[in-house]
């Protein structure tokens, strides 16, 4: 009876804390998502990069995904 009544009293906020980080990780996983895609647009648009430059990086954002877009922005995007 006891442990009923406890477990009772704490279920509400820890519910309420895994909803806040299960919508915290579903927010940056759809940022992280949508910031890959974008490295892949700028990538294809970027005229500065020859074919096979173009090509090398885009295979690489293909691979590597968040890590890749993360290379790719600090190494090409933000020169």
């Amino acid at each position: 009876m006891l442990f009923q009544t406890m477990q009772m009293n704490f279920s509400g906020p820890i519910v309420a804390a895994m909803l806040f980080f299960m919508l915290l990780i579903f927010g940056l996983l759809i940022f992280l998502t949508v910031f890959w895609i974008l490295m892949i647009v700028d990538c294809a648009k970027r005229k500065k990069l020859s074919d096979s430059e173009r090509v090398a990086w885009i295979l690489i954002l293909v691979f590597l995904h968040f890590i890749g877009a993360a290379i790719y922005y600090f190494a090409v995007k933000k020169k």
